[in-house]
This record gives structure tokens, sequence and C-alpha cells, in this order.
């Protein structure tokens, strides 16, 4: 599957395309059954040209299956998440993380995430110019964008609507490349997620980088509105130069 975006944005890594499938791909890249893994080093990997893939017992981390779609695995994490994301749960318990700063503002971030069992077996991650035009349809496709690139990807979202269409949330890394922007699909605008703010997730992307994912429909929105848009114009041309 082609992108003019990737070819015009000058993108230094492929874009990667989160698909659902029920048979794992042949010489997909996949975490060992209930180790511990990251599944935003695995994102990277894709980009890089690898395939990827995971299943309900391959999910990396309690919130990599959450992230990835794949149910609900935080009830049973050792000290409970709340704790984790905040000040921990004291003495024979991961120390906590201080990404929120109460245990009740954990628990109210955790609730308010639109955590679902995806209807297949694998969540495959695969460089989007292998992708099949036809009998393969990403479900959401991720760039790994630098500064000027992610300008235009925001602009270039917004380009064909009224309402503003691009989020940054507090997420993981995962949860920001998955799991909301997929969630994102069933609405009549849905929006694209800057995401691998995460600071547990970024030592696994490039320090220039960030994520812009977007829900398959949006992708092919923006593909559309590319030729005859600011791309085509003086104004980029200057920032182009420096790619």
């Amino acid at each position: 599957m082609n992108s003019e975006l990737a070819s015009r944005l000058k993108l230094r890594y492929s874009p990667v395309a989160v698909l659902f499938s029920d048979e794992k791909p042949e010489n997909a890249l996949e975490f060992a059954e209930q180790k511990w893994g990251c599944v935003a080093a695995m994102l990277t990997a894709a980009t890089k040209g690898r395939t990827v893939a995971f299943s309900r017992k391959t999910f990396g981390c309690p919130g990599g299956g959450v992230g990835l779609g794949l149910g609900n695995f935080y009830p049973g994490m050792p000290g409970g998440i709340a704790n984790f994301l905040s000040n921990g749960a004291g003495e024979g318990f991961p120390p906590g993380e201080a990404y929120k700063k109460t245990p009740e503002l954990a628990q109210s971030f955790v609730d308010n995430l639109p955590i679902t069992d995806i209807p297949a077996q694998y969540v495959v991650f695969k460089p989007l110019a292998e992708v099949a035009e036809s009998g393969e349809k990403p479900q959401v496709v991720v760039f790994y964008a630098n500064p000027d690139q992610l300008s235009a990807l925001v602009v270039l979202a917004n380009y064909g609507r009224a309402e503003n269409s691009v989020k940054i949330p507090f997420a993981a890394g995962c949860q920001s490349t998955c799991l909301l922007p997929w969630s994102e699909q069933v609405q009549e605008k849905p929006a694209a997620i800057v995401g691998m703010v995460d600071i547990s997730a970024r030592p696994y992307i490039e320090a220039d980088l960030l994520s812009f994912s977007v829900p398959y429909s949006l992708f092919v929105e923006m593909e559309s509105n590319a030729p005859g848009s600011f791309l085509d114009k003086e104004a980029w041309e200057k920032v182009a130069k420096r790619l």
C-alpha cells in the first residue's frame, strides 16, 4: 500500500499499519509467552521493516495488552494500576511511576480509557508498503515524525474540516498508537492522536520523533487531500528543503 504522504514528507521510517488477524503472519516477530516487553520497541521495529504480532499471551506487559486492545489486564496487576501510575503500593510492589499525583487521579484516568477486546486473535504491526492493496485493511496507520513532518500532518488532518481533528492525550505509548486511534473510528469525524509522549516509552524511539496515529478512514482522507493542499505551496517548500 503506497503513501503519498510518506514520500512527500520524506519520512525517516516507514509508516506502520496496525491490523487485526486470526492468523499469525509468517516470520513475524513476537514476544515469548508471559515474558515482559514493551510494545513501543516492537512498533519501532516495524517502522524499520519488521512484521510484528501480538496475541493474548504475547503482549509484553499488562499495559501493552490494554493498549493493543486485547482486553483488560489491569485488575491482576500487583499493587494495582492506580498505585503503579502514582506513588506506588509500598514495599514488595513495583515502585510508582509518578505519572499521576494520586492513586485517585490515576484510577480516574484508567476508568476513562476505551478498554476493549478486539474480535481477532492477533494484533499485527506491518510496514505500510507491505500491506496488500486488496485483502488487507489497516485499522490504524502510525507515522513516526519529526517536528516539521508532524506540523504537516497536523495541518493536513485539519485541512478539510472545521473542527480540530488532532489530540495529544496523556497515555501510554501503545495506547496512543493503537487503542486510542482505533477507538476514534466510531466517531463521525475521527481524530488523529499524537503520541509516544509516554516517558517510559521514549527510550524506544529517537529523541526527535513523535508518533502520529490515524484511523484508516482519516488516513485515506489525508492521502486524498494532499494534492492541491499547502504541500504544493511555497511555505511548505521552504520547510521541506531541510528534511
